[in-house]
């Protein structure tokens, strides 16, 4: 398993081995000895899975606040997204900067998205399946987002008009959504 740290502190790109050969593969999606081993440690309590008919989908940009806030642990096993992070931590030398990967069936990547970090993809294929972990329950009382499309970030999404929930298309700029997070220091 390797695992790459990206400019955005606590933010990490995984990539697991892949054993392929003429009847297929096989891989360990997920291995929680060797991610301590590795120095990322999270005890996840929930998985999620996602369908996007369509190419185009935009989900995000979501994140939960404090005490319920999630660490996730992403990975595309259909198709191909493209996958956003944000850094919405008061006082972090990256705050509201962003960083996009893409995360397929084919590419076997995974995205660690800390807490404190909004998230989002858009499918870039019709039929993406997004399975992630986290390491907090859901929470609507909890759950925020910040706007896809807020020109600070400025985001560079594969697509101009993007298939959003009317919750997606609702939420607020970085700077007047309500955030809880407080930078201190890298994060595992």
């Amino acid at each position: 398993m390797k695992v790459t740290s990206i400019v955005l502190p606590g933010v990490k790109l995984i990539e697991p081995e892949v054993y392929g050969d003429n009847r297929g593969f096989f891989s360990e999606s997920f291995n929680e000895q060797k991610l301590q081993e590795l120095g990322i440690v999270h005890l996840f309590v929930q998985d999620n899975h996602s369908l996007s008919v369509e190419a185009g989908v935009l989900r995000g940009l979501h994140y939960q606040l404090a005490p319920m806030a999630q660490t996730k642990l992403v990975r595309c096993t259909s198709g191909a997204i493209y996958d956003v992070v944000v850094d919405i931590r008061q006082g972090s030398p990256t705050y509201g900067e962003w960083r996009g990967f893409i995360l397929s069936a084919s590419n076997f990547r995974q995205l660690l998205v800390p807490q404190g970090f909004a998230h989002g993809f858009c499918t870039l294929v019709p039929n993406c399946e997004v399975q992630y972990k986290v390491d907090q329950f859901y929470s609507a009382e909890h759950d925020r987002g910040i706007a896809w499309d807020d020109p600070a970030l400025a985001i560079d999404w594969p697509t101009a008009k993007p298939i959003l929930s009317s919750k997606d298309a609702g939420h607020p700029v970085l700077l007047r959504a309500e955030t809880n997070f407080i930078f201190e220091g890298e994060q595992r």
